[in-house]
């Protein structure tokens, strides 16, 4: 789709001198075409689309799609970082939910661009809409963002500078803010009632129009709004759009404006019961904190012109944008909360591990240097990007979420501290599966678990693999019947007994190797009249797991150890 931009001149007299740029945008008067550079177009553009209509032919700026970016690392590190002083981020979730996959990437990638710049990341919970709020949802999106390995630097359970860091505890910032636009005719109050205003929804949809606000209340002589400020008629604080709405070069995006004040009614900013909405509250949170760079999901992209008019409004320098592309599923569909397991929440509990949810959700979006699988936190912030984040959306396939969870898995089995999670991971989900089912609390020992992820490691995607039926026989006695045993050979008392012997055999608790006993079970099986080897194995694997199939029958038994295998042998032999 064709992208385009215009930024007026009012002579060509007055126009500010422009430097060329030989990588990047071009700008066309008449039939010139003409280098931009984009730095300067940066600082410039704000001037030129003030200029308003003095007399004298328009000219304009055209860019088209595949000019609206100049992003080489030079650009990229004039116009979005030095310039602006600190880096500081926020995250600025609504807790009207719990934290879903969308949600944890625009975190992950403010997360990464504090990192990347060596500035902070704030979490800041945006609880104005009252209405909606669900019980538990702030605390659980802050448990969830430590779980994911994104901590931030200041949020409402650390504290922090600019605090508090629940908008609910700032009302008196946002009616301040509210009350300085009404003192310089910026914003005005609206008495309009309810039905009024769901009468005029009701018509504009009658004649087939966007519902749109009418601006009645603008209109009030000072003299009525005291009247009616007297008489405690309830109202609300609307904002005053104009039109002339100055244009932003939005980090992924490029350059952009709406020309809300056409489209759309004056907006509320303060509600009749003394919140806020979004727009001023994010406004005035974003300028309090200091906040250098917004990165949000862009479907924010149309309300950035309304934000930058109240920018101006009250008289404040505005940050850098940058919006996100949507995260959507594979097949295009929208990310549906109704999926339910798209809640951070529902990926720990299946045994998802952060690092593998980060890593899937970057993989298949964009910004970064390179795309391959197993790439830990300071890997994603060495090789990120922002030139390199696209317009067009992510597509998310989650069937291979098991993949890159193996993938993490065994990097984390291979480091002593992750491991040490790991195994504690693991004890908590045997005592919740099994409970008193576990006959021997010696599978609960670190050294016992180690082992078996060691043995496992490659084979499973997920520690919560290792609770499933399948592996039951690592935490439980396994149950089988003598018909089965029976079935399978009548030499079951006596091949018991070699495994037994086997074990005794071992001189002084020296450990067993997988290679090691698979060549003497071989040598075991020798010592069977009329049992295949085939045959060995399957009942040496049902004594010791009850299942007929499974990891090689020399991987179940260095997992279990000599003193259990030969307990379970000697229950084949009470049989």
């Amino acid at each position: 789709m064709l992208l385009s931009l215009f930024i007026h001149f009012s002579t060509p007299s007055r126009c500010l001198p422009i430097k060329t740029c030989k990588r990047c945008c071009q700008y066309s008067t008449g039939r010139n075409v003409h280098k931009l550079d984009t730095p300067v177009l940066l600082k410039n553009a704000l001037t030129f689309s003030r200029s308003g209509g003095h007399g004298g032919k328009q000219k304009y700026i055209r860019l088209n799609s595949s000019q609206k970016r100049c992003f080489s690392s030079e650009c990229d590190e004039v116009g979005h970082h030095h310039e602006h002083g600190e880096v500081r981020v926020r995250f600025a979730p609504s807790p009207t939910g719990f934290l879903h996959l969308g949600g944890l990437r625009t975190a992950l990638y403010n997360y990464i661009y504090a990192k990347k710049y060596g500035g902070s990341f704030i979490l800041r919970m945006e609880d104005t809409d009252q209405s909606r709020l669900v019980p538990g949802a702030a605390e659980s999106i802050e448990d969830m963002l430590e779980w994911a390995g994104l901590p931030p630097d200041e949020s409402p359970r650390g504290g922090g500078q600019y605090g508090p860091y629940l908008q609910s505890q700032r009302l008196s910032l946002y009616s301040q803010a509210a009350d300085s636009l009404v003192q310089t005719g910026k914003a005005y109050h609206c008495f309009c009632s309810q039905q009024r205003l769901e009468l005029l929804k009701r018509e504009a949809l009658r004649s087939g129009q966007t519902p749109r606000y009418d601006n009645r209340c603008r209109h009030l002589r000072p003299d009525q709004v005291e009247e009616k400020l007297g008489q405690k008629v309830p109202h609300v604080i609307r904002f005053r759009l104009e039109s002339g709405v100055e244009s932003f070069n939005d980090l992924v995006f490029g350059w952009n404006r709406h020309e809300v004040a056409q489209v759309e009614g004056d907006p509320v900013v303060m509600k009749a019961d003394g919140f806020p909405t979004y727009h001023l509250a994010n406004v005035v949170d974003d300028h309090l904190m200091k906040v250098s760079h917004v990165l949000r999901g862009s479907e924010w992209l149309i309300s950035t012109s309304k934000h930058l008019l109240l920018y101006r409004a009250l008289g404040w320098k505005p940050p850098v944008f940058g919006h996100l592309p949507l995260l959507l599923n594979r097949d295009g569909s929208k990310l549906s909360k109704r999926q339910g397991d798209i809640y951070i929440q529902s990926f720990q509990r299946s045994g998802a591990l952060p690092e593998a949810l980060l890593d899937i959700t970057t993989h298949c979006g964009s910004g970064f240097n390179s795309n391959r699988v197993g790439r830990k936190m300071e890997e994603l912030i060495a090789e990120f990007n922002p030139s390199k984040i696209t317009t067009h959306s992510a597509l998310l396939d989650l069937d291979k979420l098991p993949e890159f969870n193996k993938i993490h898995l065994q990097q984390r089995i291979d480091d002593a501290v992750q491991r040490d999670w790991l195994v504690r991971d693991l004890q908590g989900r045997i005592q919740d599966v099994y409970g008193t089912q576990v006959q021997d609390q010696d599978v609960l020992q670190p050294d016992y678990i180690t082992r078996v992820l060691h043995l496992r490691k490659g084979h499973i995607s997920s520690v919560s693999d290792l609770v499933s039926s399948e592996y039951s026989y690592l935490w439980v006695r396994p149950s089988f019947s003598d018909q089965q045993m029976a079935a399978l050979s009548s030499e079951t008392q006596h091949i018991a007994t070699l495994v037994i012997r086997l074990m005794e055999g071992l001189k002084g608790g020296e450990e067993l190797t997988v290679d090691q006993l698979s060549v003497q079970l071989k040598t075991l099986a020798k010592k069977t009249s009329n049992t295949k080897y085939r045959d060995v194995m399957k009942i040496i694997r049902l004594a010791l797991s009850g299942l007929q199939q499974g990891p090689s029958v020399a991987e179940m038994m260095v997992s279990l150890g000599p003193s259990e295998i030969t307990h379970r042998f000697n229950r084949v032999l009470q049989h």
